[in-house]
């Protein structure tokens, strides 16, 4: 896995995290036990910290960043799916972050909330714990309790654990 420290601060990676062959973290960057990033993720820590929590999955493609002094941080549990860009924003644990989503600065995606697939959280928006937002910008629709998208916040993290712990025992490269 490409790990590459900055100015003297390098990637701290748990022993029982995965983090894919083709990640690329640089600087400031923790990985908690159990978190996975997956491949083609990049996580670079130049102008603050990004903290990836226990058990959170960093799926294939996202990119994560954040401006001087607002660090990024992925809570406990939750989810950044596929080619997401998180940028200086806090996602509280076991929320989640669906395909193609942007999460711009200060904003709070709040414990157990679904971002939409492909929404945009304006910079200082706060998702209230619990509710589905979707659409450019993002804007409040539902409760996730009782929705569809309550099994995807549910299943998302224990499913991504068990894989992670497939790839850490089975992935090689070929050739």
């Amino acid at each position: 896995m490409p790990l590459f420290s900055f100015e003297g601060k390098s990637p701290r990676v748990h022993p029982d995290a995965f983090v894919a062959p083709t990640a690329t973290l640089v600087g400031d960057v923790t990985v908690e036990a159990g978190a996975s990033v997956w491949y083609g993720a990049v996580i670079r820590a130049d102008y603050s910290p990004v903290v990836i929590r226990s058990g959170a999955n960093v799926q294939d493609g996202s990119v994560l960043h954040g401006p001087p002094d607002l660090p990024t941080i992925v809570g406990a549990g939750a989810t950044v799916a596929h080619l997401c860009v998180v940028h200086g924003a806090v996602l509280e644990e076991r929320c989640l972050v669906a395909n193609g989503c942007t999460v711009l600065d200060g904003a709070r995606i709040g414990a157990g909330a679904l971002v939409a697939a492909h929404s945009v959280v304006a910079s200082n928006f706060e998702v209230p714990p619990g509710f589905l937002v979707a659409g450019s910008p993002a804007v409040v629709k539902r409760p996730v309790a009782g929705s569809p998208a309550e099994m995807w916040v549910k299943m998302n993290p224990p499913a991504y654990a068990d894989l992670a712990a497939r790839h850490m025992r089975g992935v090689a490269e070929v050739g």
